[in-house]
């Protein structure tokens, strides 16, 4: 070329000669580039707009999934008030609403489950049987209230059943208990206490061990054997010395003189019999309800006063002095007259046989709260510590010797407080040895005795 460029020519035949262009080749390189530029930022742009509508699109088509994953792993987890949203289209919509009928469907039964959990641990807890739940891997799961008292457990659930009490039986129940063995109901005693033992398999493992408290059936079990046992010494011993007399009074050679004694004889200890006969009758009307008190306002000082006429002689063969000692603020007694005679007859007969030479009975009344304390002290004997808490017992005797001589027939005391608690009062015993004997009642008010 003549301009010493690099140029690009184009020559187009004309009719009179040829047309001819030409550019540098530069200006084509320019016009390449450029529009080479163009193509480039076209496609990047392209291609970011259509990244952008790739994630828009792929959220908003996950996004129902994510949810619907988050609330099955929140069921999972127990959060029962998570519900995946219903708005989602198709199948997504469709798996969504199975979602929420299953959620439903968790909580109700859920609910129902913890109902009846309630209600089986209310029913457990209300037992009078102690009930102990054991794991497979020999660890007490559960134990109710009673189960804890029995066997003076304190420790919080789960423990070991080696922190149960080591009492020989019991730890070969619950080892073949929990080897699937079923065992008979067996009676052990741990302390103080007598239970009923039965350990049976569960299904799934473990094993569940029942507990039945059996001391107060044993004591009263002690209590009926010690009842016919004095019952048949108290008659045993006057049918005996009648069945002597009235032998001997069957020979004619017999002076008038001793056939006189021997039937007084006789008669004494027929009264004696046909007394604990009386005794034990009245006891039984008042234990089976078929005794009422009828109360009234009584004044103690005349009621003491008729008392202690009739027991006059016994006291006077004794040098016994007899006292009252009434408050101003309890000179009246609510309570069933005949029944407070008998009561106070059978304290103050009781104190003058346990009373020696020269000795003092007392009739004191306090007021008390909303009652009146009535007392009859002695200056006796007194009893040991270890009678007090059974000398309300029938038949017992602290010293049953000196007792039977004395006239007692050993039921008195058991009638004053069953007579007492008919009442709605209470009866205890304070004792001193060798500085005599107070037994102390307490009688509520007339209102408080009504709803008594």
């Amino acid at each position: 070329p003549s301009t010493g460029e690099e140029r690009l020519y184009v020559a187009v035949k004309a009719r009179r000669g040829v047309a001819r262009v030409s550019v540098t080749t530069v200006a084509v390189e320019e016009i390449f580039a450029r529009a080479r530029n163009g193509v480039l930022v076209a496609g990047l742009i392209s291609f970011l707009l259509a990244a952008i509508l790739a994630v828009l699109f792929s959220r908003a088509v996950s996004k129902p999934i994510v949810d619907l994953s988050d609330v099955a792993r929140s069921l999972a987890a127990g959060e029962r008030n998570r519900h995946p949203a219903l708005s989602a289209p198709g199948e997504v919509g469709d798996l969504a609403d199975a979602v929420h009928r299953l959620a439903e469907q968790l909580e109700a039964r859920i609910s129902a489950l913890a109902a009846e959990q309630s209600i089986l641990s209310a029913l457990v807890e209300t037992l009078n049987e102690g009930v102990i739940a054991i794991s497979p891997s020999r660890e007490v799961v559960r134990i109710n209230d009673t189960g804890r008292r029995l066997l003076s457990i304190a420790r919080p659930i789960p423990f070991g059943i080696d922190f149960l009490p080591r009492e020989a039986t019991l730890r070969s129940a619950i080892s073949l208990a929990l080897s699937g063995t079923e065992t008979e109901p067996e009676e052990i005693v741990i302390g103080d206490t007598t239970l009923s033992l039965t350990a049976r398999p569960l299904v799934n493992g473990g094993a569940v061990v029942a507990l039945f408290d059996l001391t107060p059936i044993r004591k009263l079990e002690a209590v009926r054997r010690d009842f016919v046992a004095n019952v048949s010494h108290e008659l045993r011993t006057p049918l005996t010395i009648i069945g002597g007399f009235a032998e001997t009074l069957q020979d004619h050679d017999v002076p008038p003189q001793m056939r006189a004694e021997f039937a007084r004889t006789i008669f004494t200890n027929t009264q004696r019999m046909q007394r604990i006969v009386d005794e034990l009758l009245d006891l039984s009307r008042i234990e089976t309800g078929h005794w009422k008190p009828r109360p009234e306002a009584i004044r103690v000082a005349d009621l003491a006063a008729d008392v202690f006429g009739r027991v006059a002689a016994s006291a006077k063969a004794k040098g016994i002095t007899l006292d009252t000692a009434v408050d101003a603020g309890a000179q009246t007694i609510y309570a069933d007259r005949t029944a407070l005679e008998q009561i106070l007859l059978n304290l103050v007969e009781n104190a003058i046989r346990h009373t020696g030479e020269g000795g003092r009975i007392t009739i004191r009344t306090l007021r008390e709260g909303d009652g009146v304390s009535l007392s009859v002290g002695d200056t006796g004997s007194g009893i040991a510590p270890e009678h007090l808490p059974r000398i309300f017992e029938r038949f017992y005797r602290a010293d049953s010797g000196r007792s039977r001589e004395a006239g007692g027939t050993g039921l008195g005391l058991a009638i004053v407080r069953h007579l007492v608690q008919a009442h709605g009062g209470s009866v205890r015993a304070e004792s001193v040895m060798g500085a005599g004997t107070t037994i102390r009642i307490f009688f509520p008010d007339g209102a408080t005795a009504a709803q008594s």
